[in-house]
């Protein structure tokens, strides 16, 4: 083996020429990659700024709220059906994109607005088509569920510990809902009770009695576990 810059005669142990230094080529010694060529296609990475994308969703929203009211203005010369395109809208965003706005939103936070933003709609729906069921229906209704969903994430939120008696506790609470529902559509809109409330109440009462058990009974806890994961 020589060296191919100065012509040495190298040994074949040597993994360098000992006049010049040159690596000569040898198929046993290992090699690190040169150069390749022709450069490689890199492009950079766009990173898509999180409040860009919060002004363009926010547009995407403000459009067809300014295209329904324009249509309807046109049509109708007042505000009529548009009122209810925007409200829903309106709804959509407070849930879906109003979060966005913040670096780290908290749930507790915005699922309160999310159903204050819910009860807003329908009263207006009630005030417009002058329905009267509001107070008497939508609000108790509406206030149990958030109470029990904000419950529900605060606790999950806070609390590092028994998902089971969390789980178990929300299903029964929404199992009393129900007959509420019941006792509230009795009230308002004139119906017989018919007993229906007692079903769901019975279904969700005996699931959330069941998760408080499994998280009582720890030896029948880890029974179910093997039962479904093994």
């Amino acid at each position: 083996m020589y060296c191919i810059k100065c012509g040495v005669k190298l040994a074949d142990s040597e993994k360098k020429c000992p006049l010049c230094g040159t690596v000569p080529y040898h198929p046993e010694i290992p090699r690190t990659p040169g150069e390749p060529l022709y450069p490689t296609n890199h492009y950079p990475k766009t990173e898509v700024s999180p409040m860009a994308a919060q002004r363009v969703l926010l547009i995407l929203f403000i459009l067809p709220m300014l295209v329904t009211l324009l249509v309807d203005l046109r049509i109708n010369q007042t505000v009529t059906w548009s009122g209810f395109v925007i409200g829903a809208l309106l709804v959509s965003y407070v849930i879906l994109c109003l979060p966005g706005w913040f670096r780290d939103p908290n749930p507790v936070i915005f699922v309160p607005c999310g159903f204050a933003a819910i009860g807003l709609y329908l009263l207006y729906i009630d005030l417009v088509l002058e329905g009267g069921w509001f107070l008497s229906f939508a609000f108790p209704v509406l206030g149990g569920i958030t109470l029990i969903v904000t419950a529900v994430v605060t606790l999950m939120r806070y609390v590092r510990r028994g998902q089971l008696y969390i789980f178990g506790g929300a299903a029964m609470a929404f199992g009393a809902l129900m007959l509420l529902v019941e006792f509230l559509v009795v009230i308002t809109f004139q119906r017989p009770f018919v007993g229906w409330s007692i079903y769901p109440l019975a279904v969700l009462g005996a699931i959330g009695g069941f998760l408080i058990f499994l998280a009582i009974d720890r030896a029948a806890r880890e029974m179910i576990e093997r039962k479904l994961f093994i």
